[in-house]
């Protein structure tokens, strides 16, 4: 998919990190962005920025999603890219005794549901909505291309460490649904892959102490240092561009093991 001013694309989590580079990445070769976040400032400021649109959007609600998507389409037409950066996480034992008090307790279901609802529902809530719009175009070229679906995982969904249990269940769902997707849409050109970051210097990671970091940079094999949002831009545009990229799940981490802890 040769990328320009002739396509249109939906971020979602674009207002900052991993997102907001990708949506930076695509505007500057001239392609038309929307950004999906729950953070109006960042989100509108950015959407400014770039000559986008800024749609509030909660990834879990299927209203919020059909309004966004309409938002979006009103204003720069039905998108053939969409990325799906939104998510969370939480570090919770699956059971574990107080170190204090040594009540036992176990995970709270509420927040495993929550995790999973953003995580993994929400993804797929907008890869079917993108896709399904997404059907009403026409192909861009000969061989029947009309979109690529790209998706954020993690290398927990492969290396969860203690506390990850819903994190990384939603995020190797992510994984897992992806070359399935990718078989439901192929007879319609559409294309969807996945990448599985390792530990990106994100706003999240910047709030972490210096010797944090620095422990996390050196636990690297190479380069020694925290992934850049705008690493994770460009293969996120590769697996625009290149139209034979489908189906896959890419580690992007410095060949980085997660440890237990």
């Amino acid at each position: 998919m040769k990328l320009d001013s002739s396509i249109a694309a939906v971020i979602t989590g674009g207002a900052s990190g991993l997102g907001a580079a990708t949506a930076r990445a695509l505007a500057a070769l001239g392609v038309k962005v929307a950004l999906f976040d729950m953070n109006v400032e960042k989100g509108e400021a950015l959407a400014k920025e770039l000559g986008g649109v800024f749609c509030k959007v909660n990834v879990t609600s299927d209203a919020d999603v059909d309004a966004g998507f309409a938002k979006a389409r009103a204003a720069i037409g039905q998108e053939r890219i969409l990325i799906n950066c939104a998510g969370t996480g939480n570090a919770i034992k699956t059971a574990s005794r107080d170190k204090t008090t040594r009540e036992i307790k176990h995970f709270p279901l509420e927040s495993f549901d929550k995790i999973i609802q953003i995580n993994l529902i929400g993804t797929f809530r907008c890869i079917a909505k993108s896709a399904a719009g997404m059907l009403s175009l026409d192909p861009l070229d000969a061989q029947g291309e009309r979109g690529v679906i790209v998706n954020t995982a993690s290398v927990a969904a492969q290396d969860g460490q203690i506390g990850q249990a819903s994190y990384s269940a939603s995020k190797a769902g992510i994984v897992g649904m992806t070359l399935p997707i990718a078989r439901d849409l192929m007879n319609e050109g559409i294309r969807v892959n996945t990448i599985l970051p390792g530990i990106f210097n994100t706003p999240l990671m910047q709030g972490a102490a210096e010797n944090v970091k620095a422990a996390l940079a050196a636990s690297v094999p190479f380069p020694k240092r925290l992934g850049e949002p705008e690493e994770f831009a460009s293969l996120a545009l590769e697996m625009c561009r290149n139209s034979y990229f489908n189906g896959e799940a890419v580690r992007l981490d410095g060949a980085i093991r997660m440890a237990a802890r």
